[in-house]
């Protein structure tokens, strides 16, 4: 029977789905043009293809290491699970990370772990089969979260009730852990980002025609996409290059 304890913590500490820029048509998952709304600038990072990799920091330095889906690690060999290869890549980043308990929070940190087998499109970042990683979120959390059902859990989460770090605030602590982030790519003003599919298409390739994540020289370079995401993190969504190849390919 799974502990009702991790069971709790592995739902609260799951990273949210993030909304594509232009909504999804339910009929053929083709884009809309219905774009997201920013207010003021957008901050422009590089949406990197790998895995979805979580470290769960307590304040006392106890951890656990999770993909998206379910917690595969915890320090002194609680949990033990290699799949993906995510525990090995995050473990020595785990074990230096150093614990903030001064508001006696659980701290998230989401990486995106990527390159060797680790997804279709590892061949993009690594020739040599080499394994990197990349920040893209911390979230907080107090523990009291943890007593709730996990119904009320999940609803929480994904109504938004995970407390997201700013940008300022992320990079500070990305420069604290000396851990990279995603690729920067730029700030825009809001009414800059284009509102049609067609221009985002084009926007896409100008500003990331190659990714900026590659792990050696051999790389093939082809990027994912884009994350657009306000200051505050208050507004957050993803531009893929494939769906708006597919879509315009379906209007040809």
């Amino acid at each position: 029977m799974t502990n009702p304890y991790i069971a709790a913590l592995n739902t609260a500490t799951k990273y949210p789905s993030i909304p594509t820029y232009h909504a999804l048509d339910p009929k053929n998952g083709g884009l809309l043009e219905a774009p997201t709304t920013f207010d003021g600038d957008v901050i422009l990072t590089e949406k990197v293809d790998g895995t979805n990799g979580r470290i769960v920091l307590f304040p006392d330095g106890d951890y656990f290491i999770g993909s998206r889906e379910e917690l595969l690690h915890a320090r002194g060999d609680r949990i033990a699970n290699p799949s993906l290869g995510i525990v090995e890549a995050l473990a020595p980043l785990a074990d230096r990370l150093k614990p903030r308990d001064e508001h006696r929070q659980i701290l998230v940190f989401f990486l995106e772990v990527y390159g060797h087998k680790i997804g279709g499109a590892a061949k993009q970042y690594t020739s040599s089969g080499r394994v990197g990683y990349r920040l893209f979120d911390i979230a907080c959390l107090l523990p009291d979260v943890l007593e709730w059902d996990r119904a009320q859990i999940s609803a929480w989460r994904e109504s938004g009730g995970q407390r997201f770090c700013t940008e300022a605030t992320l990079q500070r602590a990305a420069n604290a852990e000396a851990i990279e982030l995603t690729p920067r790519l730029g700030l825009v003003p809001g009414a800059e980002v284009p509102a049609s599919v067609e221009d985002m298409a084009a926007f896409l390739a100008g500003r990331l025609p190659e990714t900026r994540a590659a792990l050696d020289e051999g790389a093939g370079g082809g990027p994912e996409g884009i994350v657009l995401r306000s200051a505050d993190r208050s507004v957050i969504a993803k531009a893929r290059f494939q769906d708006y190849r597919r879509t315009l390919k379906r209007r040809r």
